[in-house]
Order: C-alpha cells, then structure tokens, then sequence
C-alpha cells in the first residue's frame, strides 16, 4: 500500500529536527502547553525545623532569590513569568571595588559579610593594629589605628568594608585592606563565622507598583545607593543607540540616560530590524524614604511619556545591575 505523501513544509527539515519536534508534543498530538503547569501549581507547607534549635547554625544552603515584583495578569490570560535575567548586559567586575561619595569612600567586596568578616580579623592581626574590641554582631574591630566595619552590602553576596578614623575614611587603609581582601578572594566566601552570619541582611530590593506607577525599593540609604547605581551605570550604559549615561548630578541623586525602550525594539524587530525610532532621554531618580530605604523612579526628559511597560522594563534592567 502506498504511503501518504510527507508535507513538503516539513520534507526539507533534517531527521534530528523531526525528532526533536515529535518529542515535544503529547499523546494526542498537541504541543504541551507550559503556561497550564504554572496556574495549576501548588504551594507546599514549608519545612519546619525542631523547637529549641541554635537558629545561628542554620542558613539557606541554596537561597532561592525572590520576584523582583508582583505578578501581574495580561489581557489575554495567564502567561507564564519570563526567568529574571541574571545581570542583563553584567560585565565582569573585580572582587574588591571602590566606592566613593563626597569625602565618603568605602571596598565593595564580591563575597559575604560573615565570610569577609574572617578576613577581617585576620588583617587586624597580621598588621598589629592592636585590637581594642572585637563585636562581629556588629561587624565591628576597634583598633588603636582607628575602626574596621563590615555590612551587607546592596548587591546579594556582597559586603560593604569600611576603615576610619573618627568618622572619616582612611585612604592608606583602605588600599591595604582593597590589598589583602584581593590577595585572599579564594578563601574568603568559603570560610565563613557563624557569629557573623546576622550581618547579611534578609531584605533585598524589588520592583514595586505604586498606583500606576513602577518603582524600585532599595532597603540601603541614599547614599550607598547612589555610589553603587553611578559605578554600575557607568559600567553598563556604554552602548551609543540602545543604552548610555549622559549625565550624573550628585546635588539631586539622578542620572541622566538615553535608552531605547522595549516598545520601540519591538517595532523594529517586527519592521525586519529597520526603524526610525530613536532612544529617549529619562532621568533616574534616586528619593529617600527613611534612613535605610531609597526609591528609584524613571522619568521622561523629552518630549512624550514612558509607558507603564516601557517603565517597568527598564527599571527591572536597571534593578538587575544592582543585584
């Protein structure tokens, strides 16, 4: 008997992309939609530990990072949320950075506070600083020479480390400090102090709706904030045509870009790469809301508003620097 003819769309695809394609349906034919597994999901009862226990020896072995914000429902139903993109356009940064605001200046270190912390000590030792007190509640060596710190820092895994003297940095310090850290990378995030461990704080930042507006909640001051957002901006918006820092003003903690919105990239993929649409010039502004929380909004500086989409997509780019 002779067979049914192959569909001359299909005759031109080799036996492996066949295959692949037939492993992707169902047993009646469909392709398996994804979208019905997220709706129908359950939520589970969380695991309790026992009563009594040293709440100091316990940590998330493997954290599990929160939304970024609140999920939103589309006109067309439910869609399954896209993966938060781990550090859109991220470069590779070193392990020790610096930071400095004003007379302000400070390390950025790429590990956590409880595993710097060992480090720390073992720098007020070897350099005979002559301890005074040593409070890793706190985070906190007095030496004769003047204070080492260590906190959180905004980014997840990341510290903060300080060195003053009567309230004002310590540059030599700090470069010894910047020398040593570096000179240990290996071993700093893999040796950590369990008394250390309640200096990494629990809360992050998120993206938020306030009425009809996005915005993104940092749990830091504005100053640590604004140090982090200017480096990390510099770092990243660099790209002439889709995404560039323009100008920085410290005196009203914004930044001035100039980027291509989603809405306008959408057009010209669908326009076969080729549109007349030009970025947009926003200002990034930083406002306190307290001693440690700091809002980000996105605002247009030229002619026409931002979407409510268009907002959100690029204050979520922007959040994932800071991550």
């Amino acid at each position: 008997m002779q067979g049914r003819p192959m569909n001359s769309a299909l005759k031109w695809l080799p036996l492996a992309a066949l295959v692949a394609l037939a492993g992707c349906a169902r047993d009646d034919g469909y392709y398996h939609d994804r979208n019905i597994d997220y709706a129908d999901a359950r939520q589970a009862a969380p695991l309790v530990l026992p009563e009594g226990r040293d709440s100091q020896r316990y940590r998330d072995a493997m954290p599990v990072p929160d939304a970024a914000g609140s999920f939103r429902a589309s006109d067309d139903g439910f869609e399954a949320p896209a993966p938060q993109p781990l550090g859109a356009g991220r470069i590779e940064r070193d392990f020790v950075e610096r930071r400095r605001v004003g007379d302000d200046a400070w390390l950025v270190v790429a590990a956590a506070p409880d595993g710097v912390w060992t480090q720390l000590e073992g720098f007020a030792r070897s350099r005979g600083l002559g301890v005074v007190e040593s409070d890793s509640a706190r985070g906190v060596i007095e030496t004769q020479q003047g204070r080492l710190s260590v906190r959180q820092g905004l980014r997840a895994g990341d510290s903060e480390v300080r060195c003053d003297l009567s309230g004002r940095p310590v540059d030599a310090c700090l470069d010894a400090l910047a020398q040593y850290l570096g000179a240990r990378s290996a071993t700093a995030s893999g040796t950590a102090s369990l008394q250390a461990q309640r200096l990494a704080g629990d809360e992050r930042l998120s993206l938020a709706q306030r009425g009809e507006e996005w915005v993104v909640e940092v749990p830091l001051d504005i100053e640590r904030t604004w140090a982090e957002l200017e480096y990390q901006l510099k770092q990243d918006f660099t790209v002439e045509g889709s995404r560039e820092l323009l100008e920085s003003t410290p005196a009203d903690y914004s930044h001035r870009i100039r980027y291509l919105p989603l809405s306008e990239r959408r057009e010209g993929f669908w326009k076969g790469l080729v549109s007349s649409a030009s970025p947009r010039e926003i200002r990034l502004v930083l406002e306190s809301e307290g001693a440690q929380r700091t809002l980000l909004r996105a605002e247009s500086a030229s002619e026409g508003d931002l979407s409510a989409d268009d907002r959100r997509e690029l204050l979520e780019r922007v959040a994932s620097l800071l991550r």
